[in-house]
């Protein structure tokens, strides 16, 4: 999982802010429950197309400022599961 990528998020202070922000207002929006699964947080959202994007954007930046952190977004009926899994 980690592949010897410290265990660090690479934003600055200001884009930091701004993307957990932009996490924040998604979760917000469309969060419909949040379940923990032994190291595995799963988030489940709404299944629409502006969430996916939104998803997906999200994903695609943290694997460039967070690459320690293991996210998979998948479908399941009608919502989008996101499973972030996190060294300890």
């Amino acid at each position: 999982m980690t592949d010897g990528n410290p265990i660090a998020c690479s934003l600055g202070p200001g884009d930091l802010q701004r993307r957990l922000g932009e996490i924040a207002k998604l979760c917000d929006e469309s969060l419909v429950a949040q379940d923990t699964e032994g190291d595995r947080q799963l988030l489940r959202f709404r299944n629409d197309t502006g969430t996916r994007q939104r998803l997906e954007a999200i994903v695609a930046a943290e694997a460039l400022c967070c690459p320690f952190l293991d996210l998979t977004l998948a479908e399941s009926g009608d919502e989008l599961v996101l499973t972030v899994v996190a060294p300890v």
